[in-house]
């Protein structure tokens, strides 16, 4: 499973004061304590006010890279904001995100052609998230299209099916996995990924919740997860539900993870 920090995020009450402060040693003990923890990636999400985005995400992005040896998730629902930030980054990573909502393949697309940059692709249009794993499916087909029009290949792109709060759609897993398992079989190599806490939204043992349908999606393929590594319970569960899973051979990395008290 790839782990995609989110730790760094504005919306993040403790983050945003830190920010506002520009309390550089703050982000800087977020960004190691995910890259220790076990974190690929740690995404940077600014989560200000427009006009202070564009500073403020390559402020994260600077003290991030000085501060761990780790490729950034670049964070930011304006595509032109990831444009202007994107020559600041030293390697290449991830970059948070694309959907069917006005033109946002059409920017990003091209600033990651003959790259190695991946990319997260919402399942979204213009009309908002879908209800149903149908049009799910079909907005997921149109940028994966779009996207080999750029040489960016099925490996790169990591669909996020964007799960809906359990508290207003009981059928939100089970439209969740549909969606995996039909990408999967129309597009083998591409990436699924999810941010794990929407789920839980307005629901009281949110953690529970988390940590049963984190175990869910690896088993119905989820590839990469958007997630606080530094969570001792959400990395046992992940190792947990990998081995279970048969995606940890002889369950050496659980039992490893284990010896080396990461999980437990």
């Amino acid at each position: 499973m790839i782990i995609i920090g989110e730790k760094i995020n504005g919306t993040i009450p403790s983050v945003k004061k830190a920010i506002e402060a520009r309390d550089e040693a703050f982000i800087r003990s977020l960004a190691i304590k995910q890259a220790e923890a076990g974190a690929d990636y740690i995404d940077v999400c600014a989560g200000t006010a427009p006009a202070l985005e564009v500073e403020t995400l390559k402020w994260l992005m600077d003290i991030v890279q000085d501060a761990v040896d780790k490729p950034l998730c670049i964070d930011s629902p304006n595509p032109e904001t990831i444009e202007q930030v994107f020559q600041y980054a030293q390697k290449p990573g991830i970059i948070n995100s694309v959907s069917e909502e006005g033109n946002k393949c059409e920017i990003i697309f091209p600033l990651i052609e003959g790259t190695d940059w991946q990319v997260i692709a919402l399942t979204c249009d213009d009309n908002g998230i879908p209800k149903d794993v149908e049009t799910r499916v079909d907005i997921a087909k149109r940028m994966i299209e779009k996207a080999q029009k750029y040489g960016i290949k099925n490996e790169r792109i990591h669909i996020d099916p964007l799960v809906i709060a359990l508290s207003t759609d009981n059928d939100s897993v089970r439209k969740f996995v549909g969606t995996i398992e039909s990408l999967k079989k129309l597009y083998p190599d591409v990436k699924v990924t999810s941010g794990l806490s929407n789920i839980s939204f307005g629901m009281p043992l949110r953690k529970v919740i988390n940590q049963n349908f984190l175990t869910i999606a690896v088993f119905a393929g989820m590839d990469s997860a958007i997630m606080d590594p530094c969570n001792r319970e959400m990395i046992t569960t992940l190792y947990a539900a990998e081995a279970l899973a048969g995606r940890d051979r002889f369950c050496r990395r659980f039992s490893n993870a284990y010896r080396k008290k990461i999980i437990g």
